[in-house]
């Protein structure tokens, strides 16, 4: 279903789809109230959905739309504003599944157009059972039967978080799980433009009632707060003395991401000798492997987002799939682990 006020932009997504094999156009509408009304009564996989429309606009009809198709996953097609940014990441936190930015007029280029076939695809395959980028083609018959136990002589001193497509819903459920008293630095590589970095860390901030920044070269990673990696580089942590930094790097990473979760988790299984635990929420692609099998290389620990609960099972599937999990659970029984991990006591 296309959601937008411009019937240039229904009429391209809509050819988009149309044009390509084993998808087809539910339905094009020019507000939300009447996608709302068809919803009722269209099956619906996927919903590409403006956010800035006349009446009701997307991020008010948006909880409406998850409550009346819920197995409908929505694409937010956004404008690059920063008021663009703080709508289309609102709409992310409450439970839109992927944003694209709309593109000025001319942008609408084949690049552009496989870029959107690929989220499409990945997101409407959950239930429909079609293989997605990164996918474990094999999943366990129960988690318990392809995860190891958690490391009992490394007590974690830092939580690296990676995310993609669906990552900012389940981090926000994953950071509200967690106590007040909970305070080792947490760290957090989401894929996402670089111009929402600051809107994310400023949400981020007021979801987990922790200070939360964008991660500068050097800046220095304290206990009870947040570090975001930048949109246009790759975060990595070093130590020097008793203090642990943030650094950037801008090299390729193996998934070809920018930022990547790799290059975060390698980084701090080496600076803090497997005394950490990375926890992999829902993505496209299996960006993190590389680094989780070097994190638990090293005696720490990994967890990882449940299928059920992922908007797409790629990053978490393929750490299942690698047998690199201590557990694979919702992201609210994932921030319980780490809770439980470090020693804290369970009060909010």
């Amino acid at each position: 279903m296309v959601v937008d006020d411009s019937l240039t932009v229904r009429t391209i997504f809509a050819r988009m789809v149309a044009d390509e094999g084993g998808m087809e156009v539910a339905g094009t509408f020019s507000s939300a109230e009447r996608a709302i009304a068809k919803l009722e009564e269209l099956p619906v996989d996927v919903i590409l959905l403006d956010l800035e429309m006349p009446g009701m606009g997307g991020l008010q009809a948006l909880p409406k739309m998850l409550e009346t198709a819920a197995k409908a996953q929505v694409l937010v097609v956004s404008s690059l504003t920063e008021e663009g940014a703080e709508h289309t990441l609102a709409a992310l936190s409450m439970g839109a599944a992927e944003t694209m930015l709309k593109p000025r007029t001319g942008g609408f280029d084949a690049v552009y157009r496989s870029a959107l076939l690929a989220k499409i695809r990945a997101l409407g395959g959950k239930h429909r059972g079609a293989p997605q980028p990164g996918l474990a083609t094999t999943a366990p018959a129960s988690p318990e039967q392809n995860t190891r136990p958690l490391p009992r002589r490394k007590t974690p001193e830092l939580v690296a978080i990676g995310a993609s497509t669906g990552g900012i819903h389940a981090i926000n459920l994953f950071l509200r799980s967690l106590p007040h008293n909970f305070e080792l630095p947490i760290l957090i590589t989401q894929h996402l433009p670089a111009s929402f970095m600051p809107v994310l860390a400023r949400q981020l901030e007021v979801a987990s009632a922790r200070r939360t920044v964008v991660a500068e070269e050097g800046t220095v990673i304290r206990r009870g707060e947040i570090v975001i990696a930048p949109g246009n580089g790759h975060m990595i942590v070093k130590r020097r003395g008793e203090s642990l930094y943030a650094m950037l790097d801008v090299e390729p990473a193996t998934s070809g991401c920018m930022p990547s979760v790799d290059p975060m988790f390698t980084s701090v299984a080496q600076a803090l000798k497997g005394h950490a635990i990375g926890v992999i929420l829902s993505g496209m692609g299996r960006d993190g492997t590389e680094g989780a099998g070097a994190l638990v290389g090293e005696g720490g620990a990994i967890l990882a987002q449940d299928a059920a609960s992922s908007a797409v099972w790629g990053m978490p599937g393929s750490i299942a799939k690698a047998g690199l999990a201590s557990a694979i659970e919702p992201p609210e029984k994932l921030a319980e682990l780490v809770v439980a991990a470090a020693g804290v006591a369970q009060w909010k």
